[in-house]
């Protein structure tokens, strides 16, 4: 039993069962009744015909869980009352709720049965060759059908589990999508406040601990601007997500303001990079920003965008102080972030350059600094 691909609604099964149980009551005990019906060997007694229909009608409650006591009954209650349409019932059945392997033979039997029974039917006529039309039209070709619509409904149900795939990793697709959007967006807007509100503690001068709290606030705005325009996105509104290459100028200029030491060679037009290239490059500078911040504060920064041939080359590359000035990194002042990460940094980069058609790159220097980099076509 279950969804028949909408057939048969499930919750009107039993009606349909019980109507099935209906007809073939309707065709076998009337006909008892008035003296109508016959056997192979002649005429059975009133109360067998009765009591075979009773149970004829009575099978076709199970034929969806089973079809042999549908088929069995069928065939007896031809052989005792002459009435065949409960076998077309139940050939029908065995094959679209069942379809058993060996179904061809099932229903080569059962024509069989309905050819002997016609035959002997003393209110038709005795042609053979009516005789097999009729039992391979009225037997053969439903079960036939059966096995079509059981096709049909395995279909459905093979396309129905299809889309509950689809649906599935679509929707795990766009939570990885909103949690790589919400670390980049989140991590480094918090990493920064962290590093500030940190300054502003030390801070002895009234206008430094203003200014501080300043671009703390600047930050938290623009964290909430980045969400916001994010859950636009998410929602199918219009809108792009906040960032591009036009935007790396700014995460440089509050990366000096936390303290670090930041170069920038940025030579890339803007308007000529995809959106999704141009988003990429300026996720991948934001997330080696706070990964500096986070494990090497004191180093020194490069970060490069530019145009390669028929290429965008986008690196952020650390330095540490000790391999330039042999000097210890925490005596630069710059004090290290806390790690906010929940392992979609790298990993979300690397699959925002994969979708970009990007190629992608992390690993040490041999200066003991660390480098990720990316190169996205132009085209």
């Amino acid at each position: 039993m279950g969804d028949k691909a909408g057939i048969v609604p499930a919750h009107h099964e039993l009606v349909v069962d019980a109507l099935l149980a209906c007809a073939v009551l309707a065709f076998t005990i009337p006909t008892s009744m008035i003296g109508y019906g016959f056997a192979l060997w002649g005429t059975a007694p009133f109360w067998i015909e009765v009591l075979v229909g009773v149970v004829t009608a009575a099978t076709m409650f199970v034929r969806r869980r089973t079809p042999w006591p549908a088929v069995a009954a069928s065939a007896v209650c031809a052989c005792v009352t002459g009435q065949t349409v409960p076998m077309v019932l139940a050939v029908f059945s065995m094959t679209a709720e069942h379809r058993p392997r060996r179904w061809q033979y099932v229903a080569l039997a059962l024509v069989v049965v309905y050819g002997a029974v016609d035959f002997v039917n003393p209110h038709t006529d005795r042609s053979v060759y009516l005789n097999i039309v009729r039992a391979v039209t009225l037997i053969y070709l439903p079960a036939l059908v059966g096995t079509w619509v059981h096709a049909y409904r395995r279909l459905i149900r093979d396309l129905r589990h299809g889309v509950r795939e689809r649906e599935e990793i679509a929707a795990a697709e766009e939570r990885r999508k909103i949690a790589r959007e919400m670390h980049d967006t989140v991590t480094h807007a918090v990493t920064a406040m962290v590093l500030n509100a940190g300054m502003a503690r030390d801070a002895t001068e009234p206008g430094e601990v203003r200014e501080l709290t300043a671009v703390i606030e600047d930050k938290g705005v623009q964290a909430l601007t980045e969400l916001r325009e994010l859950l636009t996105v998410l929602r199918h509104e219009e809108g792009d997500l906040a960032g591009g290459v036009d935007a790396i100028a700014r995460l440089v200029g509050e990366a000096k303001a936390t303290g670090l030491h930041v170069d920038l060679r940025l030579d890339v037009p803007p308007e000529g990079l995809p959106r999704q290239v141009s988003h990429a490059c300026y996720r991948l500078v934001q997330e080696g920003l706070s990964n500096i911040r986070k494990h090497a504060p004191g180093a020194r920064v490069l970060v490069t965008c530019e145009t390669v041939g028929d290429q965008v080359a986008v690196s952020v590359t650390d330095t540490p102080d000790e391999a330039r000035h042999g000097r210890a990194a925490d005596r630069t002042g710059v004090r290290a972030a806390p790690s906010l990460g929940g392992g979609y940094g790298l990993a979300g980069i690397r699959e925002r350059v994969c979708l970009a058609h990007g190629r992608f790159s992390a690993g040490p220097t041999p200066e003991g600094g660390f480098t990720i980099a990316a190169r996205f076509p132009l085209k």
